[in-house]
């Protein structure tokens, strides 16, 4: 169909940017998907080969970004998005918060486009609100190992901001809390895979300091749909996306122990510098907004997680 609007997606080959790109073909859009694959894999989108409605272009958006005829979206998802990525690429990190914004804006700017990014839940750093809401300013240490990532988003957010205000443009933010699901990296050192991944191993499950520290975990299709919708609304400001369920982290090692019916025991080391406490999403704003609210149990999203690693490993092996 030749009036199909087309949606850019950077990030495509990540995580959370290839379960967007299905969902905006889904939903009738042609997709460009771009992404240097720095952290991101192409199996994530092996299986939109042939498809006429998507095209994958292998770039680095902390460069120009030049492409021909319309664009309506642009939904900016590229980022390293786990510690042990921001951790290892700190340049990289700041550099696309920064270059790979004001590139993506500039894109969306010229193209008349709605422009939606990816922030985070990091933005409120260790938190002393709890649960967060949008208006909170956060707890951030700037010159923290973590900062790289905390501040890359935080400035990201003020510049998409600045161009609503000064441009007039069409801009949207996603603070998105953690998400799980399938196409996440077994070694991507967040809970979900490494928990997973040491129990289907026979290895010991490692929690970093006593595991009272909290975490809500979303599945990957309920915050794909909050941010489909926050991107066809009119509203412009912060959006919180995730599931206010929470747990501590010694909880869900041991609900992926018994899933798995792992007996291997449960082993704790340092917790890292900064590691926030307490993480949990006040959505009632996305409620309110959006009409979204998760709809995936924890159960029946951590088993097809478990099933999707299980198969991996297979692969691999």
């Amino acid at each position: 169909m030749a009036n199909k609007k087309t949606a850019v997606v950077t990030g495509a080959a990540g995580f959370l940017g290839s379960h967007l790109t299905d969902r905006l073909l889904a939903e009738g859009y042609k997709v460009i998907g771009i992404d240097n694959l720095l952290t991101g894999n192409v199996r994530n989108i092996e299986h939109l080969a042939g498809n006429s409605d998507f095209q994958f272009i292998k770039h680095d958006v902390t460069n120009y970004i030049y492409l021909p005829g319309e664009v309506h979206l642009v939904f900016n998802f590229a980022s390293p998005a786990s510690p042990i990525d921001y951790l290892k690429l700190p340049i990289q990190t700041l550099k696309v918060g920064s270059l790979g914004t004001h590139n993506t804006l500039g894109l969306a700017k010229a193209k008349g486009a709605t422009y939606l990014i990816a922030s985070t839940s990091e933005t409120y750093g260790d938190p002393l609100e709890h649960p967060q809401k949008e208006s909170y300013w956060g707890n951030v240490n700037p010159i923290g190992p973590r900062g790289v990532y905390d501040e890359a988003k935080r400035f990201a957010e003020a510049m998409v901001m600045g161009y609503h205000r000064a441009h007039h443009m069409d801009t949207k933010i996603v603070r998105i809390f953690n998400t799980y699901g399938p196409r996440m990296r077994l070694e991507d050192g967040r809970v979900v895979p490494a928990f997973i991944g040491q129990a289907l191993q026979g290895k010991p499950i490692t929690v970093f300091g006593d595991g009272s520290q909290t975490r809500s975990f979303c599945y990957v299709s309920d915050l794909i749909d909050g941010i489909y919708k926050l991107s066809q609304s009119n509203y412009h400001e912060p959006v919180n996306i995730g599931n206010p369920r929470e747990m501590t982290v010694l909880q869900f090692a041991k609900e992926i122990q018994k899933i798995i019916g792992s007996d291997q025991p449960i082993i704790h080391q340092e917790l890292p510098m900064d590691d926030p406490k307490v993480r949990q999403p006040d959505i009632s704003l996305a409620r309110k907004l959006l009409g979204w609210e998760p709809k995936v149990d924890f159960e029946e999203g951590i088993v097809k997680t478990i099933d999707y690693f299980r198969e991996f490993l297979a692969i691999k092996s």
